[in-house]
C-alpha cells in the first residue's frame, strides 16, 4: 500500500512538471503583435464627419521580417457598389441586418475613411487602397523584436446606420462608432489577416488606446476605456457637470490591453452607474423614453448579476469597467463596452445584455479570429448567456439550450450546411452562418459536456480562460485543454463537427430474445461518431444505463447518472452495428433510450426509442 501511495505521488508530481514544461514551451513559442495608438478626434456633429491624427507604436514580434503593413478602413464599405453592398445583393436569402439596400444609398447616407500623410518614423511613405484595405510599403523593414511609429491623418464620414456603426439610429440615437478609425490588421503564425469588410466579423490587434474626442458640449460620450478627466467633462462622470465655458468637450480616454476602440454620443442619453462585483463600475446610457426608462434601471442589478455568473463560471472579469450603451443595430460586443437596441420588453433587453457581456470573455478576452472561427465566440457566448439568462431571470428551464440543438438540426436536415471552418464571408446563405456561429456553436460545447462529462466541461472553461485570456486561441488550443482535463482525446470530435458536415444518427434497430436474455442491435446511420448513453428502463421500475465509448476516445467519461452504469466494449466507427446483451427476457423491457439526456444532438430522435408493448 505504501509502495501504491509512493508511485502515485511520482507520477502526480511528474505530472504537474510536465504541465508546467508544456505551458513554458507554449509561452515560448506564442507570439502575437503589439500596438499603442494616440488619437486625437474632432467631431463635427452638423454634418456627421471627423477628422483625425493617429500615432501607432508598432511592435512585431513575430519572427519575420515585415516591408509592409495593412490597415482595416471598414466605413469605405458603405457606398453603393462596394464589395459589401454586392455581396448584400447577391446573397441568397435576405440578410435581415441590413435593413437598406447600400446600392440606394444618397450621398449624405453614405460613409467613408480617408487616410493622408502616411508615415513611418518619419518618412513618408506609400499605400495603396483597394477600398476597405489599406496596403502600407513600410520605408524600412521591421525587424523581429522592434517597434516603429507609424503616423497619419485621417477623415471620415459617418454613414447612416444600416450595419453596426453609424449615425441615427432606428432609436434616434446620434453617433454608434464602432470599427471608425484606421485600424491595423492582425499579422499571426498564418501571416495578415486583411479580409475585406463585408458585413461580418472583425479580428483585431492587442494593444493599448489613448483617444482625445472633442465633441459638441451637449453630447454625452460613452466608450472604451477609462475617462481621464470626468470633472472636466462631467455629464454623469462626475458631480461636477463641467465648467468649461467652450461649445466642444475633449473626452480623454485610455483603454489597456484592447483590440478596439469604440464610442457612442447622444445629446439626450441618461447616464446612470451601478456598482459591480469585484469593484467593477458599470455604466449605462439610454435615451430618455419613459416607456422604457424604468426597464433600462431594473437592466442595471440584472447586469451585476450576469458578469458575477460569468466571473464564477469562466473566469474574473480582467476590467475595472464595463458599459452598456444604446445604438447600434440589436446588440454588437466591442471592447468594454456593448452597443445594443433599447427599445425592448425586459426580458429580451436583459438576454440581449447577458449576450453581449458574455462576449467580454469570449471574444474581448479570449480574443478568437472572428473571420475564421466566429462559432467559437458567438458559440461559446451563446451557451453560456443562454444558461446565465436562465438563472437570472429565474426562467428555470429544464433544457435551456433546446433551441441551439433545434435550430442546428434544422440545419443539419436543410442541404444549405456548410462546415464551421468556413469563412464567415464565404457561407452561401445568411442563415447558415447565423446558425452555424451561434446555435451549432453552443450545441459543441453542450455536447462536448456529454462526451467528457458536464463537471470537466466546466473545469475545461476555466482552464481554458485562465491559459489563453489577452491571447488569440485557435480551435485545437480549446481541443487541447478538454483533452488534459477530461483524459479523453477528442481529435475526431473537433474535426467531424466542425471541419465536415457530418451528422449523429443512431438507432434501435432491433431487440430480440436469445435463450431469455434480450440481445440489442443499434444501428449508426450518421457519418460522425460518438459514444452513447443508453438507458434501459425495466417494468419493475428499476434502470440500468449502458455505456458505449468509441476507439477514438482512449478513454471514458464518468458515471453522470444516479442509476446502474455497465460500461460495455468500445464501438469502433467501422462497424455500422452494435449488439449487447441485457441479461433479463425481453418482457421485463418497458423501454429502451439512447441518449436520455438529449445532449447529443441526434437529427432524428424518432429512431432513438424502443417501448415495449404489454
Amino acid at each position: 500500500m505504501l509502495q501504491i501511495k509512493r508511485n502515485f505521488m511520482i507520477r502526480k508530481l511528474y505530472l504537474s512538471f510536465f504541465l508546467c514544461f508544456s505551458t513554458l514551451i507554449f509561452s515560448q513559442n506564442y507570439w502575437q503583435q503589439a500596438v499603442d495608438y494616440k488619437m486625437s478626434v474632432k467631431v463635427d456633429v452638423k454634418n456627421f464627419t471627423y477628422v483625425g491624427k493617429q500615432q501607432l507604436t508598432y511592435t512585431n514580434n513575430s519572427p519575420d521580417v515585415l516591408n509592409k503593413v495593412f490597415y482595416h478602413l471598414y466605413f469605405n464599405a458603405f457606398q453603393p457598389g462596394s464589395e459589401m453592398a454586392v455581396r448584400v445583393k447577391n446573397a441568397k436569402d435576405k440578410n435581415k441586418r441590413f435593413d437598406i439596400d447600400l446600392d440606394s444609398l444618397k450621398p449624405h447616407q453614405m460613409g467613408y475613411l480617408k487616410v493622408s500623410d502616411l508615415k513611418q518614423d518619419g518618412k513618408k511613405i506609400k499605400s495603396s487602397l483597394s477600398e476597405t484595405i489599406l496596403e502600407v510599403q513600410l520605408a524600412s523593414p521591421l525587424y523581429p523584436g522592434d517597434s516603429t511609429l507609424l503616423t497619419l491623418n485621417f477623415e471620415g464620414k459617418v454613414p447612416d446606420l444600416v450595419r453596426r456603426a453609424g449615425k441615427n439610429s432606428s432609436e434616434g440615437v446620434k453617433f454608434s462608432m464602432a470599427q471608425w478609425y484606421p485600424k491595423m490588421a492582425e499579422y499571426d503564425y498564418e501571416g495578415w489577416n486583411a479580409e475585406p469588410y463585408l458585413g461580418r466579423e472583425f479580428h483585431g490587434v492587442w494593444g493599448d488606446f489613448d483617444v482625445k474626442l472633442t465633441i459638441d458640449k451637449e453630447y454625452t460620450v460613452a466608450a472604451s476605456g477609462y475617462l481621464q478627466n470626468p470633472d472636466e467633462v462631467g455629464h454623469g462622470y462626475s458631480e461636477n457637470e463641467g465648467k468649461s465655458k467652450k461649445k466642444k468637450l475633449t473626452w480623454h480616454f485610455i483603454a489597456p490591453r484592447v483590440h478596439d476602440f469604440t464610442w457612442s454620443a447622444d445629446p439626450e442619453y441618461i447616464h446612470d452607474t451601478y456598482a459591480g462585483p469585484n469593484g467593477v463600475k458599470l455604466h449605462f446610457f439610454y435615451k430618455n423614453n419613459p416607456e422604457f426608462n424604468d426597464r433600462w434601471k431594473r437592466l442595471q442589478p440584472k447586469t451585476a448579476a450576469l458578469m458575477q455568473f460569468y466571473n464564477q463560471t469562466i473566469g474574473e472579469y480582467p476590467y475595472k469597467q464595463y458599459t452598456v450603451a444604446q445604438g447600434g443595430d440589436g446588440g454588437m460586443e466591442y471592447a468594454m463596452i456593448t452597443l445594443i437596441t433599447g427599445e425592448r420588453s425586459f426580458g429580451s433587453l436583459v438576454g440581449v445584455t447577458a449576450h453581449e457581456l458574455a462576449h467580454s470573455w469570449f471574444q474581448h478576452v479570449l480574443a478568437t479570429n472572428e473571420m475564421k472561427y466566429e462559432w467559437m465566440d458567438e458559440g461559446f457566448t451563446t451557451y453560456i448567456s443562454t444558461l446565465a439568462e436562465d438563472k437570472i431571470l429565474d426562467q428555470n428551464n429544464e433544457f435551456p439550450l433546446m433551441s441551439s440543438y433545434g435550430n442546428y438540426i434544422y440545419l443539419a436536415q436543410s442541404g444549405k450546411e456548410q462546415p464551421q471552418q468556413t469563412n464567415a464571408n464565404r457561407y452561401d446563405y445568411n442563415l447558415a452562418y447565423e446558425i452555424s456561429a451561434y446555435s451549432k456553436g453552443a450545441v459543441f460545447l453542450a455536447q462536448l459536456g456529454y462526451v467528457i462529462g458536464a463537471d470537466k466541461l466546466a473545469q475545461t472553461l476555466k482552464s481554458y480562460y485562465e491559459e489563453f485570456k489577452f491571447k488569440h486561441p485557435v480551435p485545437n488550443d480549446f481541443r487541447r485543454v478538454a483533452e488534459r482535463i477530461s483524459g479523453i482525446q477528442l481529435r475526431w470530435y473537433l474535426t467531424d463537427w466542425t471541419q465536415t458536415t457530418n451528422t449523429i444518427d443512431y438507432a434501435i434497430k432491433s431487440i430480440k430474445e436469445k435463450r431469455k436474455d434480450a440481445v440489442v442491435t443499434l444501428e449508426r446511420i450518421g457519418s460522425m461518431p460518438m459514444p452513447l448513453d443508453v438507458l434501459v428502463n425495466f417494468k419493475d421500475g428499476s434502470s440500468s444505463m449502458y455505456y458505449i465509448p468509441i476507439p477514438l476516445m482512449r478513454g471514458e467519461k464518468d458515471n453522470p447518472y444516479e442509476i446502474e452504469w455497465i460500461k460495455l466494449k468500445d464501438w469502433a466507427w467501422a462497424y455500422p452495428e452494435f449488439e449487447f446483451i441485457i441479461d433479463r427476457p425481453v418482457e421485463d423491457i418497458s423501454e429502451v433510450v439512447i441518449d436520455p439526456s438529449y445532449y447529443m444532438a441526434d437529427i432524428d430522435r424518432e429512431n432513438n426509442y424502443f417501448k415495449n408493448k404489454d
